[in-house]
């Protein structure tokens, strides 16, 4: 059994760890500042999204694949009624997970906006949206992470291979929303760093007043 813990968190742990070592070189600036001195700016601004989104499913896969393949006993089972406790919560983090893409702009963020502004011949849409601060951004600066961890981690019926991918999945969305926060607080400058103060990180609080702001702002 022992084993089997090791060999599955070895190999699941390994494909993860490069899947976000992949993701994480081409989700920044620099790649495109590189692919502008070989190709057509008009061609990067309009693909690179969508080809960026669609080349970070194929370098999931694995990971999907290992989880399906290797052996995968059971962690723990949770009986009822806690078990539909746990499936009630699974669901509001599917709808949160919703509503928060919902207010997000959904199509320039899988890149299609950008492709099809390229392939009408239309201007591009602007590569920093406005800062998002509404529904539950109100509550939490990231809120796709919540909703996402609230999903992966109340199964009633918890295998190895889920733990594994749970275990490093909430590692990454650890990382990445501080990465993340660094890259908008360059875009967006003293902007975010209010929000910073005045929202919570990952779990959803009241946002909080600064000092001098009207009340409810």
């Amino acid at each position: 059994m022992l084993s089997t813990w090791l060999n599955n968190t070895l190999m699941i742990g390994g494909a993860f760890v490069a899947f976000a070592a992949i993701h994480s070189l081409v989700a920044g600036i620099r790649p495109k500042t590189i692919l502008k001195r070989f190709l057509p700016e008009r061609v990067v601004e309009g693909w690179y999204r969508l080809v960026y989104n669609l080349f970070s499913f194929v370098t999931v896969a694995p990971v999907l694949v290992l989880i399906a393949v290797l052996p995968n006993p059971v962690v723990y089972l949770v009986p009822a009624p806690w078990s539909i406790l746990m499936f009630v919560f699974q669901v509001l983090g599917f709808v949160g997970l919703a509503g928060a893409l919902f207010v997000t702009d959904v199509l320039h963020f899988a890149g299609l906006k950008q492709f099809y502004a390229f392939i009408t011949n239309k201007p591009f849409p602007a590569q920093d949206p406005p800062m998002q601060v509404t529904g539950m951004y109100h509550y939490t600066r990231h809120p796709l992470y919540f909703f996402s961890l609230l999903a992966i981690w109340f199964l009633p019926l918890m295998t190895l291979n889920h733990l594994i991918f749970n275990m490093f999945s909430t590692v990454y969305f650890v990382v990445g929303s501080l990465i993340e926060e660094g890259r908008l607080e360059r875009i967006y400058g003293q902007q975010y760093r209010d929000y910073k103060r005045r929202v919570s990180w990952l779990i959803p609080f009241p946002s909080r007043r600064l000092p001098g702001s009207p009340p409810g702002g």
